[in-house]
């Protein structure tokens, strides 16, 4: 049985659902220049805001504005917690400001004000791939070592505004996308980076996350200072990695490509990096800026629990002209013939969830907390306004029969689970309103065009009950 305090809930992102992208003394962050896309176009980021384009975070389901109304839902499906983030230049508009605006510091009271008026835990993610757009245009984003003090200081704000009202926090959202360095999309929004002609983006993502693990570690110890009952996570996107067949060199491939994508996870909770990330950087004979002093910060600041994302799994080859089993995502992926996909092509794999919550239980052997796990689908509308959503609710049934099973029969911590998009939001990768997870609906499409208002889904019922009987009755 789940433990009697498991943290039912859901999840959300402030660029995803907030909206309001210059009120409250906001300013730009990365997100707010990320182009509209749909299931067949990538997201474009125009490195600042253009008259002619459109850019669907910036109104999103304006949560800013309807934020009291929305929570108020969240309390009746019963929830435990809420994991949300906080806008980092709601906070610091130019991520390098003099003072942080106080305006974005009230905003988050009285979102969690209300959420705890409603027995609702804030759940808070700090930098969930919003950061300031001014960082990245002055200093490269992530590049820079500069940005290590500028969120530190950004997350001891957090930290001693909110020490009354938030337990459970998280560091960086998803921080190891980035593992596929030849996507842009994923260096973006982990780091800040485009990368330019003549640069290595390989070498540019080992040094700018080596760069964000140490912000983390120095935030991990100060919020442990701040308050000592704080719960500090990292979070991480969990996607195994499966061989294609039990060749040897598919198998060592799978293992190869799992390091290369969860090392992350080594350094947030050991302390450390692993050898074979040492080995790669002797290998290609990089001259790395980490200094004595960042890997006793390391190693000082582990984190509390694991956060992790759960979608899917995928399946990796290893292929002839690889010697080093490199990892390359997008080139050594091949489909899984065992397993159905969504509209959007992820693989629905709910076992995977439970390898996975065996797999870093066996590694780290620190609680877990499934923060995202969730099914983007076409909703249909009815003429009398309800939403059939059967297909979410077998989706999420049989990761929660999966996360169960996992705790009942492996011995895995599991404290929480938060499916995403508990209300209908922007996409992240797509950037669409049309690809919906929420058990709540709200009524704006890809165009725009709706008027916000806001309706339960069958999910919304279901949900409740589930946590209404913690899980037993699914």
């Amino acid at each position: 049985m789940l433990r009697e305090d498991f943290l039912w809930g859901g999840a959300v992102s402030a660029h995803q659902f907030e909206g309001a992208w210059q009120e409250g003394g906001k300013g730009p962050s990365i997100m707010d220049a990320e182009t509209a896309g749909d299931v067949h176009t990538r997201r474009r980021f125009t490195g600042e805001v253009l008259e002619d384009e459109t850019y669907p975070n910036h109104d999103a389901i304006d949560f800013y504005h309807h934020y009291r109304e929305d929570i108020a839902l969240f309390g009746e499906m019963g929830f435990k917690c809420f994991r949300t983030s906080i806008a980092w230049s709601r906070i610091f508009p130019e991520g390098d400001d003099a003072n942080p605006n106080e305006e974005g510091l009230a905003f988050y009271d009285d979102l969690f004000d209300c959420c705890l008026a409603h027995g609702i835990q804030p759940v808070v993610t700090l930098s969930h791939f919003e950061m300031p757009l001014a960082l990245v245009s002055k200093y490269g984003g992530w590049r820079s070592r500069k940005l290590i003090d500028l969120f530190v200081r950004f997350a001891t704000v957090c930290f001693e505004r909110y020490r009354d009202k938030v337990t459970y926090w998280m560091t960086f959202n998803e921080i190891n996308n980035q593992a596929d360095y030849h996507d842009e999309f994923a260096l973006l929004t982990d780091s800040g980076i485009v990368v330019k002609d003549g640069e290595d983006p390989e070498r540019l993502m080992y040094q700018a996350a080596h760069y964000e693990l140490v912000a983390s570690a120095k935030a991990v110890a100060i919020g442990h200072a701040i308050n000592p009952r704080f719960q500090i996570g990292c979070m991480i996107a969990m996607v195994p990695f499966y061989p294609a067949s039990c060749r040897p060199k598919d198998v060592l491939m799978a293992h190869k490509a799992m390091e290369k994508r969860f090392y992350y996870a080594d350094v947030h909770a050991l302390g450390a990096y692993p050898p074979n990330i040492c080995a790669l950087w002797e290998r290609r004979d990089w001259d790395m800026d980490a200094t004595e002093d960042d890997l006793e910060l390391l190693a000082e600041g582990t984190v509390d629990y694991i956060g992790l994302s759960y979608y899917m799994s995928k399946v990796i080859k290893w292929n002839d002209d690889n010697p080093h089993y490199d990892f390359h995502e997008w080139a050594d992926i091949v489909p899984n013939p065992n397993v159905k996909a969504s509209d959007w092509g992820w693989e629905v794999d709910p076992v995977g969830l439970r390898y996975s919550l065996n797999w870093l239980t066996d590694r780290y052997g620190l609680p877990l907390f499934v923060v995202e796990n969730g099914l983007g689908a076409y909703d249909k509308v009815e003429d009398d306004g309800s939403i059939h959503d059967q297909y979410r609710i077998d989706y999420l049934r049989e990761h929660i029969e999966q996360l169960k099973l996992a705790v009942d029969e492996d011995g895995a911590d599991v404290i929480g689970y938060t499916p995403w998009g508990c209300i209908d939001l922007v996409s992240a990768g797509s950037g669409e309103m049309d690809k919906r997870y929420g058990f709540i609906y709200v009524d704006k499409n890809n165009k725009g065009e709706g008027d916000l208002h806001r309706s339960r889904k069958d999910s919304f019922f279901w949900y409740k009950h589930v946590i209404e009987t913690n899980g037993e009755e699914l």
